[in-house]
């Protein structure tokens, strides 16, 4: 045989690939030895445990001291400096599930319980709220072009756009056919548009709930400025893509009384009233983009495609509390693979080059990038938010007494693992000093909680297949 083998590009690629699996490999086994040696490797792992498997953990050092302000004496302690490293191992907290899947599961349960509190009441909301109008409803982007859509796609056509690119596509995508979602043509495109509206959409929904409060008022011939005082509409709703990475919204819509959910709205405050006025608010919003040089004038509106269901609260009703709850949380940890929206920012234009993504997805980062540089659209803050197609909001978000909050639903899994109460009693001073030391893990930490993670993931399966069971009886 002659020649070198390794003149071939893709030889020598696969070459140095293996040769980077062999050297994480060994580095990986050097560190499983030195974990092995560590003296309080126990008690490392058992902090692992207690975070589920964070794949991306922040350690905190410093100490909690809680002390009795009258006596002066000391009735707990707690001092990092006796954890394995000194420090304190904590949740990476990120709801995306390709950055963290412990993490990921932890923050839907708590978005279920949040969301299912407003429905059925607990957590410090009354039953009765089942018995208030509610509504669920999704709120969706305009068309800026033809996509590849699941299944029968854009029937083949004679005629071709002005790029030479073909009206249709003819075929039938699968759900998973990463051709879904993906312009039929990237040079129609309206991608500045598409950027514009996920950066407006926070504003198009406030737009909306002011206007949904305006059209109240108009229909029960309460007025615009008196309706506020007659009733309150809380929302809970989170923010998902779509597969052609624009922004649409899913809210749970409740009517209560002026000051809460304690008290029932007016009698003439009714589902089918929220229903009548809900297409009528959303069609009336319109949101001005900036003027720029680079595209003139853009009005933004929410799209035709909007639906609403009402939630009677009764045994008949088509969308269960649960499930509506179980739908909202599901989307919240929503990442690049599904969704398009990517897991970490972009730093400069090199990274939009090299992203590992679709071309679409590209195409909108690159025009996030470019608009970001526009001094009319600095305090968009384009680029800063170019993994998130220019979308800046909260992926979930509610109104003050929807229901509980995240920070209620932590501290009372924390009550519940120690046995007592997190928080410092009443008429106990706190004393406390934390640091930020560092985050992430060594090769051989990393195998070690990847294995903690799946072990406590696939202990929750049984459990899990329990509640579908018991919502089948049902």
């Amino acid at each position: 045989m002659t020649g070198n083998p390794f003149e071939n590009p893709d030889a020598r690629r696969a070459h140095l690939e293996y040769l980077d699996r062999l050297a994480r490999l060994d580095s990986i086994d050097r560190d499983l030895v030195r974990l092995g040696q560590t003296p309080n490797l126990e008690r490392w792992l058992e902090q692992i445990t207690a975070t589920g498997g964070c794949a991306h953990p922040i350690y905190l050092s410093g100490h909690n001291t809680h002390v009795d302000p009258g006596t002066g004496e000391i009735l707990r302690h707690y001092s990092t400096r006796d954890e394995p490293g000194e420090r304190l191992v904590m949740r990476c907290r990120n709801r995306r599930a390709s950055y963290c899947p412990s993490c990921s599961w932890q923050y839907q349960g708590d978005t279920f319980q949040l969301v299912r509190a407003g429905l059925v009441g607990g957590k410090g909301v009354p039953a009765s709220v089942t018995s208030h109008p509610r509504v669920f409803a999704t709120l969706t982007a305009p068309s800026f072009g033809k996509v590849h859509r699941a299944g029968d796609c854009h029937g083949i056509r004679a005629n071709r756009c002005q790029h030479g690119t073909p009206g249709g596509c003819g075929q039938s995508h699968d759900e998973s056919d990463p051709l879904v979602g993906q312009a039929l043509c990237s040079h129609c495109y309206d991608y500045v548009g598409h950027v514009l509206w996920n950066a407006h959409a926070g504003r198009l929904w406030k737009g909306f709930r002011d206007t949904l409060y305006g059209q109240l008022g108009t229909r029960s011939g309460v007025g615009w400025s008196a309706v506020r005082k007659s009733l309150r509409v809380s929302v809970a709703k989170v923010a998902e893509y779509q597969r052609r990475g624009s922004i649409h919204f899913h809210a749970v819509i409740r009517l209560d009384g002026p000051t809460g959910p304690e008290y029932p709205p007016p009698a003439w405050a009714t589902a089918d009233l929220v229903l009548d006025t809900l297409m009528t608010a959303a069609a009336a919003v319109a949101v001005s983009a900036p003027v720029s040089s680079a595209y003139g004038d853009r009005w933004l509106v929410f799209g035709e495609q909007i639906e609403a269901h009402p939630l009677s609260g009764g045994d008949d009703q088509s969308i269960g509390d649960e499930q509506v709850a179980a739908y909202v949380a599901k989307y919240t940890s929503k990442s690049v693979d599904d969704s398009g929206a990517l897991d970490r920012r972009i730093m400069s234009h090199a990274d939009v080059q090299t992203l590992r993504a679709t071309a679409h997805v590209r195409a909108l980062v690159g025009t996030c990038w470019r608009l970001g540089s526009l001094p009319e659209l600095e305090h968009l803050r384009l680029r800063a938010c170019a993994h998130n197609l220019g979308y800046r909001g909260q992926c979930l978000s509610k109104t003050r007494v929807y229901s509980t909050t995240f920070r209620a639903l932590r501290a009372e899994r924390s009550e519940y693992r120690a046995g007592r109460p997190a928080t410092a009693e009443i008429g106990t001073a706190v004393e406390s000093n934390w640091r930020y030391v560092g985050r992430g893990y060594t090769p051989g930490e990393a195998l070690l909680a990847a294995g903690i993670a799946e072990d406590l993931a696939r202990s929750r399966e049984p459990a899990r297949e329990d509640a579908r069971e018991g919502e089948h009886g049902r």
